[in-house]
């Protein structure tokens, strides 16, 4: 897939990255490693992954050490990379190596992580009609790398932000005074409108005022295949159904089977574990 990092937020967050880390430089480095010292890096998976975040390595080499930094990319974000692998390679002055490799592997283990996530659960219900869709829970400020991250593992994007997309859920509704007030409210909106449900009563109120787009939150499997059986009687394939709420990697087999269109889950990027990945260098 193709993983965008020329995005002017993606280029900021290297630049604090490199700047939180260096600040006024790698002391220990300049210490012990002769500027003309050479040297080569090679990224090793060291589990199976998938890959994400790997084309970042670049922009943070170059940042530091201005064309001076010969990167060889041997494989790309989604990826599906077995323990042992190797990654890239990054050749050039020794210092700047070692001043880049922990906020290179910084990236490229978290990013790895959050797809290796995405992927798992992109498996379990690869042959349902179900997609699996990411959220907002993201790190502050990675939002754009950690959702590339969980499209390169095979989920699907969800909204990237509160500005593409109105999704009408439960604290909108009682600030709007119901689900019908707050319906009413998008009907001239030129996004899709989606809206959550968490009671039989607001399910038939919303499907009364001509929802399209359901999000059911916190049933357990029983009660959502429940739910989804009798909307699908009630309207067909025309409404979307999007189940929410304690999806797991031990549950969401079940949900998937519940006739719903998508799941979400939060802990494709809030919980996602960041990967073992090696950095070693060699003189050369």
């Amino acid at each position: 897939m193709a993983f965008d990092v020329s995005h002017p937020q993606i280029l900021e967050i290297v630049r604090l990255a490199l700047e939180e880390d260096i600040g006024t430089g790698d002391i220990t480095t300049f210490l012990t490693v002769p500027a003309s010292a050479r040297a080569v890096g090679r990224m090793v998976a060291k589990q199976d992954l998938t890959l994400a975040g790997i084309e970042l390595l670049p922009s943070i080499f170059d940042a530091i050490s201005p064309h001076k930094c010969e990167i060889e990319l041997l494989h790309r974000s989604g990826a599906q990379l077995k323990r042992g692998t190797e990654i890239a390679t990054v050749t050039g002055p020794a210092r700047a190596l070692l001043t880049g490799e922990r906020t290179a592997l910084n990236f490229v283990q978290r990013l790895s992580g959050v797809a290796t996530t995405a992927n798992a659960y992109a498996r379990l219900i690869q042959d349902t009609r179900c997609k699996i869709l990411d959220t907002r829970k993201t790190m502050p400020g990675l939002r754009r790398l950690e959702k590339q991250a969980a499209a390169a593992g095979g989920a699907k994007n969800h909204r990237q932000g509160l500005y593409d997309a109105v999704l009408i859920k439960n604290n909108h509704i009682t600030a709007a005074g119901g689900v019908r007030a707050a319906l009413d409210k998008t009907r001239d909106a030129d996004l899709m409108v989606e809206i959550e449900v968490r009671t039989r009563a607001e399910l038939e109120e919303a499907l009364a005022c001509g929802a399209t787009h359901l999000l059911l939150d916190n049933l357990t499997p029983a009660e959502a295949r429940d739910w989804i059986a009798d909307i699908r009687a009630a309207k067909g394939d025309a409404i979307t159904i999007e189940l929410s709420g304690g999806i797991t990697l031990q549950n969401v087999r079940a949900y998937a089977e519940t006739g719903a269109d998508f799941l979400s889950s939060g802990s494709i990027t809030h919980s996602a574990p960041a990967v073992d990945i090696n950095f070693g260098l060699t003189l050369s």
